[in-house]
């Protein structure tokens, strides 16, 4: 494993984006010396690798119902998260234009999709029911990196209830 150092701007170097032209991480280098970025599309290629435990579904109907949470998670959740640390804190201020005002815009487009979702765990162990899937993992990663910058949504009850099971998985620890 290769640290990046973000707060350096170790990813916007020659060398890095060479490897992902977007500067993000994850990468995972492949034994060929290719490079696959984006954290969904590794954790397929694990999976697919090692497919048990199954995180991505197994009939068309299972597969598709994990990546709509999926989806749901990413652009109400987390995409606000990060615009909302990206435009508030100015931690990007020097490789980017900041708006403060959509930041707080942004946080609050989060607090909304959470709340929709502790409502939705009213009936619902999990995010798609009653099994452990790649959309609770995204939605814990995003949570626990949302309340690390200041942005603590795991107030509502169902939402730390769901939050304290998945944050007690040995994956977590």
């Amino acid at each position: 494993m290769t640290q990046i150092d973000l707060r350096a701007g170790e990813n916007l170097g020659e060398e890095y984006r060479a490897k992902n032209p977007f500067g993000r991480i994850p990468v995972l280098e492949l034994d060929d010396g290719s490079y696959l970025s984006e954290s969904q599309a590794i954790c397929r290629f694990i999976e697919g690798l090692h497919p048990d435990p199954n995180f991505f579904g197994t009939t068309s109907e299972e597969q598709a119902i994990i990546e709509m949470w999926s989806r749901r998670v990413e652009l109400n959740v987390m995409m606000p998260v990060a615009q909302a640390f990206r435009n508030i804190t100015g931690f990007f201020k020097d490789r980017e234009k900041v708006v403060p005002e959509w930041g707080e815009v942004a946080a609050q487009a989060a607090k909304a999709a959470v709340a929709i979702i502790n409502d939705h765990l009213a009936d619902n162990e999990y995010l798609t029911g009653n099994r452990y899937t790649i959309a609770d993992m995204i939605l814990a990663i995003t949570l626990n990196f949302a309340k690390n910058v200041g942005q603590d949504l795991l107030a509502a009850e169902r939402i730390a209830r769901w939050h304290a099971q998945v944050a007690a998985r040995p994956a977590f620890a």
